[in-house]
């Protein structure tokens, strides 16, 4: 009887330090921070100048940065202190995958600042938020976390220099920039039934992590209202069929749920393939088809996006197509499959004659110095609105959370490069972005660099 009841004792403490070891790994959803030096507001954390991010407490500013912290007393206790820097600065706190809103309050104390942020690699949420003397705004956006793991124990296949990327990692990190924001206050809480925009495609949609390289998939973010996240799987150097075989549409698979949209862009690199068969009428239309179809197998709505046109200019001025029949494939399928179209060929471009048609090589400066495929920030930045613009023309239900400030856009008139005020991130490039494509010496424009690696 003793032996069965020291049985039963032990296995009843085994039961409880399991279930109670379980309840305390479980990983926090929901944070609320206080910055700045002055009085803490109930039920916040305090962060100041040198609270340095720690896998140990899991949030704080990311190494390098120098932060001033201020408290300046006053009634609202979220706008009793704020840190700040001249120079950008990034937060990071460690989530589990899935959606998060983050809602942030800035300040400013003696004189006027104005916050750009960007969340993980370089994604535009918030841009140019001006904020007067003494005063304080408080604005809201969602953003994707994710991770490469897969719901069945597999994982994407990332290339080596994906691993580094802050869109693959296990925090949510937030850039704070423009001229000296003040972060006074910020709360992050998942949100599981936020809509989400899935990106699936190549450089020229993916987030690049680096300066001057952009893409119009991390500018879209700032176009759309809260209620949506941007969940951005495209790569570099992928095609529809590498795409697969890295298990990037299983990822994006996995994460969707009915009510979610589905944006395919590629061409760039499925042009390069070579094989009996291969081809924009054959084979990439085979696979295109194929994403479309698992899309709405799920309740999502896919979204068909023409590729990006290259920049190449004749002798006597002319655009010319290098995208072969690519462009021209997604149509048939937009069409054979009743599926929502967005021309960004044809948009883009209009949006190069007519940088070009202001001064002859004045469409080099909406790309990446020496680069005729990759687009830097005021490049990608158009293109988003070529995007939100192929929205709004397709009445696709996500153009509902299009924000208020957007007015329509014509890419033959562009935005004035003078006016554009978005800041660049505080990092360098490393190495060119997978799929770059120039012209040889022979004047055959299909042939692509080959990267070092």
């Amino acid at each position: 009887m003793n032996l069965r009841l020291a049985c039963l004792t032990v296995s009843l403490l085994i039961c409880l330090t399991t279930d109670f070891t379980a309840h305390s790994a479980t990983p926090r959803t929901s944070f609320k921070f206080d910055f700045g030096s002055g009085p803490v507001a109930a039920g916040l954390t305090r962060v100041s100048a040198d609270t340095v991010y720690s896998t140990d407490h899991g949030f704080g500013f990311e190494p390098g940065a120098k932060i001033i912290a201020v408290g300046h007393g006053g009634k609202d206790p979220m706008h009793r202190g704020f840190c700040t820097s001249e120079q950008p600065f990034l937060f990071s706190v460690a989530v589990p995958e899935g959606n998060y809103r983050v809602t942030v309050t800035l300040g400013a104390a003696a004189e006027e600042s104005s916050a750009t942020i960007k969340a993980e690699s370089r994604r535009l949420m918030l841009e140019q938020i001006q904020v007067a003397h003494g005063k304080s705004t408080t604005r809201a956006f969602t953003v994707n976390v994710r991770t490469a793991a897969l719901p069945d124990g597999g994982s994407v296949k990332l290339k080596d220099r994906e691993k580094g990327y802050l869109h693959w990692d296990d925090k949510l990190t937030l850039e704070f920039n423009g001229v000296r924001p003040g972060l006074c206050a910020l709360e992050i809480e998942r949100v599981d039934n936020a809509v989400t925009a899935f990106l699936l495609g190549d450089s020229t949609v993916t987030d690049q992590p680096r300066e001057p390289y952009n893409s119009w998939g991390q500018m879209l973010p700032r176009f759309l209202k809260p209620d949506v996240a941007v969940a951005n799987h495209a790569e570099s150097g992928e095609s529809l069929k590498s795409s697969l075989g890295a298990r990037r549409l299983d990822k994006v698979l996995g994460s969707i749920k009915s009510g979610d949209f589905v944006l395919i862009q590629f061409g760039h690199n499925d042009q390069k393939e070579r094989g009996e068969g291969v081809g924009a009428f054959t084979t990439y239309k085979a696979s295109l088809k194929q994403f479309v179809s698992e899309a709405r197998k799920r309740g999502a709505t896919p979204v068909v996006i023409t590729p990006v046109a290259r920049r190449n200019f004749n002798a006597a001025g002319e655009l010319v197509n290098n995208l072969g029949d690519y462009p021209e494939a997604v149509r048939q399928v937009a069409k054979e499959e009743n599926v929502a179209l967005i021309d960004l060929h044809a948009m883009s471009r209009l949006f190069y004659v007519a940088l070009e048609t202001q001064s002859k090589d004045v469409s080099k400066k909406a790309f990446a110095p020496g680069d005729n495929t990759h687009h830097n920030n005021y490049g990608s930045y158009e293109l988003a609105k070529c995007i939100v613009e192929g929205i709004k023309v397709a009445k696709l239900p996500l153009a509902k959370f299009i924000v208020d400030d957007v007015a329509s856009f014509d890419p033959a008139h562009p935005d004035p490069i003078e006016t554009f005020g978005v800041p660049a991130s505080p990092n360098a490039p490393t190495v060119k972005p997978d799929g770059n494509y120039t012209r040889s010496r022979h004047g055959n424009s299909r042939n692509p660099i080959q990267p070092p690696f």
